[in-house]
């Protein structure tokens, strides 16, 4: 079974990730986890602290001379900021000198500081904070590196920035991912790109946020991971679940999702082929290559929508200030005018995660080269 644990606040000394059940045998070096955190500070839009924030790795066990070893993979992200926060974040018993007690509307903040008896938003915000995501995207590159053994690659990409949508039908394939990469938005449709900048730049301008949609492939996925015997097991439910942890996202559809409820039974599901060279496949994307909670051994298509973010750079949404009871508006920290770029990046992690988990479920093995060997007998069982 692959699990992970994250710990660390936003301003915190560190942010620290146990990844737990990767196989033996895996190649894994701190460039290659730097380079996907990396590629999370992408996007047009994003705040300062981008800029400022540097991700230091230190590979603290579980890998000898570049491989797993088979035992629990541990991962520090050093912030280097911290020097900035040693006191207001001091694990040691104190005061803090400025509390904040105006919580945001559409954040953790005030539901977090109700179930936990707290009086200092702080105290919800720093966990709550998205930044835990990079502890994410390091356990996710271990992922993303166990499933191209298996011939699975996840890549995403923006198809919608506010009310811009990307009008291409096109998708990317994980040949296209340095082009996606080097998009200011992520987006694989240049003349959207352009719209979707210029609904950044005018957001910012007034000192506003903005939400999107991601769109996330998975490529060489096998036909039957996940299961449709348990609730718990089924592909979509996980998958769904993992894309909803991510902060500000309010949506998960697969395939044409909501759409199809709009139609007959007739024009909303996949027909199914057959050929001596692709065996079973079908044609479309519609149930997102996933049915009755298996993979189908087809594409897998699932959109995530993000709501804008609650920070805003000029404070107007309406709150109360938990120590007076009067009404105010909510408190400003440094903040970004959209981070749907990086949440497609954060998204594809969450993807691989979960790929990975079934694809061991499935295969089994405490060596990489067991799992494929593994794998290969499953793929030739089906011939």
């Amino acid at each position: 079974m692959l699990r992970y644990l994250t710990a660390g606040e936003s301003h915190g000394k560190a942010l620290v990730v146990i990844v737990d059940g990767l196989p033996a045998g895996l190649a894994i070096t701190v460039e290659e986890i730097a380079a996907e955190l990396g590629r999370r500070r992408l996007g047009y839009g994003r705040g300062p602290r981008m800029r400022f924030e540097q991700d230091e790795l230190t590979l603290v066990g579980g890998v000898r001379h570049g491989r797993t070893l088979g035992s629990p993979v541990a991962i520090e992200i050093a912030n280097t900021e911290w020097p900035k926060w040693t006191q207001e974040m001091d694990p040691a018993p104190g005061a803090t000198e400025k509390r904040l007690t105006r919580p945001r509307p559409g954040h953790a903040d005030l539901a977090g500081m109700q179930k936990y008896g707290l009086t200092d938003a702080r105290d919800v915000l720093e966990r709550a904070s998205a930044r835990e995501t990079a502890a994410r995207v390091a356990a996710g590159a271990c992922a993303k590196a166990l499933l191209a053994h298996l011939g699975i690659s996840v890549i995403s990409h923006v198809v919608q920035m506010g009310p811009v949508v990307a009008k291409s039908v096109e998708r990317p394939t994980p040949a296209d991912l340095d082009r996606v990469d080097a998009s200011q938005v992520r987006c694989f449709d240049p003349d959207a790109e352009e719209a979707m900048i210029a609904e950044i730049k005018a957001a910012a301008k007034e000192g506003d946020s903005l939400g999107g949609v991601i769109e996330v492939l998975a490529y060489g996925v096998p036909v039957g991971l996940g299961s449709h015997v348990h609730w718990d097991r089924r592909l979509d439910g996980l998958l769904a679940q993992a894309i909803c942890s991510i902060q500000a996202v309010k949506g998960v559809g697969f395939g044409e999702g909501f759409d199809s409820a709009a139609r007959r039974g007739s024009e909303a599901h996949d027909e199914i082929h057959w050929d001596d060279e692709q065996s079973y496949h079908r044609e479309t994307t519609r149930a997102g290559g996933i049915e009755g909670g298996m993979s189908t051994g087809g594409l897998i298509v699932l959109r995530a929508a993000m709501k804008p973010l609650s920070t805003l750079n000029r404070p107007v949404l309406k709150t109360v200030d938990v120590e007076t009871k009067e009404p105010t508006v909510s408190f400003k920290e440094r903040t970004d005018v959209t981070a749907v770029p990086a949440a497609g990046v954060v998204a594809e992690t969450m993807v691989a995660l979960v790929l990975a988990g079934e694809a061991l479920h499935k295969f089994g093995g405490d060596s990489v080269a067991e799992v494929v060997r593994n794998r290969d007998a499953y793929l030739d069982s089906l011939e």
